[in-house]
């Protein structure tokens, strides 16, 4: 997928009703995982990405800043992020608790 015509979301955009399911890409366009839920808003909100699992089972949740993920909306208007991590970096995170 090319993102570099993706429409980038403001700073209002970073909210749980516009972000929340929205898959996250990381290095070599790979899917590394989707967003769970978030922890505050803006650019000092943290995003909570499931990452691994099958269908949701198994996932394992990391937290991330906001601010660390490039957050776009496709020609679709399919709102997702990318990021420099891979799958791998992400899974090597501590898991993140409620």
């Amino acid at each position: 997928m090319d993102h570099t015509n993706h429409v980038r979301l403001a700073t209002a955009e970073l909210t749980p009703e516009i972000l929340e399911g929205a898959t996250i890409y990381g290095v070599d366009d790979e899917k590394v995982g989707k967003l769970d839920h978030l922890h505050g808003t803006g650019p000092g909100g943290k995003a909570v990405i499931d990452v691994g699992g099958f269908l949701g089972i198994g996932a394992k949740p990391v937290a991330v800043n906001l601010s660390d993920l490039d957050w776009m909306r496709d020609e679709d208007g399919e709102v997702h992020a990318v990021t420099t991590w891979s799958k791998d970096s992400l899974n090597d995170m501590p898991e993140h608790r409620d």
